[in-house]
């Protein structure tokens, strides 16, 4: 998949091989879609307004940081906001799953323990998103669901949906998979409420802001000065995220010299695997270090993001979300 991901964003004769593939998944995906439009697959309706933050491409474009964003948004707006997710990387064999404190990253996926942990609002996880909704109801009094991805999950009825673009790679090719990253046609952004850039905005679209000015200690959670405190040597850096060099791209702007460690979205580490025995600081992703944990030495530090919008879209969120709760 990683080969293919360069693949995605550059010339190569590969694609062209590949979309003979793409047309069939298109068609898939344009299939599915009309079923349930028309009827012939079942969309479940719950009694609490449906927020759903997704893309229409594959890979990492910053949909946790909006999720965590939109909580604490909705819980100061005075919502009760309730979360749900796939629980990619978990292998939980029983599910929906509640997380809570101390849910084990290993059954529900990092993910999700590190939404929970930010936001402290109730989550829920599974394959299955209308379970995981109706568990979080049946367990809470969330008066709003905020599924992190799901948007092509249609079973699950919604009232809101943001799609999320990288400012940056955005479309690709424009191919659908596996020729390029889309999972649905960009004709889709013309569907959806809000439209969210991680990074430079367009028309009809909002821009979000990741600031991650500090860095903490994944042993003990103490707070570095700045990033200047490495930058005076040569360190390793370390990413299991959908998109890795987004992170390393954004340490070499802080100033500082790093040593690339990319590994697949959601990999569970070993020791060996963050271990380099040559007594250099070891900065990762916060979703990283949920996995690092009860592995990590004085030596590893992990980079927490935190999202900033423009009150326009917030303002715009709630007259969208009013106008859902008064339609019933």
């Amino acid at each position: 998949m990683k080969q293919l991901d360069n693949y995605w964003y550059s010339k190569s004769i590969i694609v062209l091989l590949l979309l003979p593939l793409s047309w069939v998944f298109q068609l898939i995906v344009a299939i599915r879609r009309w079923a349930f439009r028309v009827g012939l697959l079942k969309i479940s309706k719950l009694p609490v307004p449906i927020i759903v933050v997704g893309n229409i491409n594959v890979g990492g474009t910053g949909k946790s940081p909006l999720v965590i964003w939109l909580a604490e948004f909705l819980k100061n707006s005075g919502y009760m906001p309730g979360i749900i997710s796939r629980g990619y990387g978990g292998n939980s064999d029983m599910w929906p799953q509640q997380v809570v404190e101390g849910s084990d990253p290993r059954a529900v996926g990092e993910e999700a323990v590190m939404i929970s942990q930010r936001t402290r609002c109730p989550m829920a996880v599974g394959p299955d998103r209308v379970a995981a909704a109706r568990s979080l109801l049946k367990y809470t009094d969330c008066d709003v669901i905020i599924s992190d991805d799901g948007l092509q999950h249609y079973s699950l009825g919604r009232d809101i949906e943001i799609v999320v673009i990288d400012g940056v790679r955005r479309f690709g090719n424009g191919h659908f998979l596996p020729a390029g990253p889309l999972r649905e046609s960009r004709k889709r952004l013309k569907t959806v409420d809000l439209l969210v850039v991680n990074g430079t905005a367009g028309p009809r679209e909002f821009q979000m802001k990741l600031v991650n000015n500090k860095v903490y200690n994944c042993q003990d959670n103490a707070i570095s000065e700045d990033f200047q405190t490495f930058a005076s040597e040569e360190i390793h850096a370390v990413a299991a995220i959908g998109n890795p060099k987004r992170f390393f791209t954004d340490l070499r702007k802080k100033g500082l010299k790093i040593i690339e460690h990319p590994f697949r979205d959601h990999y569970f580490f070993s020791p060996e695997d963050i271990s380099y025995n040559d007594g250099k600081p070891v900065l990762m992703t916060e979703k990283d270090a949920i996995k690092c944990k009860l592995i990590a030495g004085r030596q590893h530090w992990y980079v927490p993001v935190d999202a900033q919008l423009d009150e326009r879209f917030g303002q715009r969120l709630l007259r969208l979300l009013e106008r859902k709760v008064k339609s019933g």
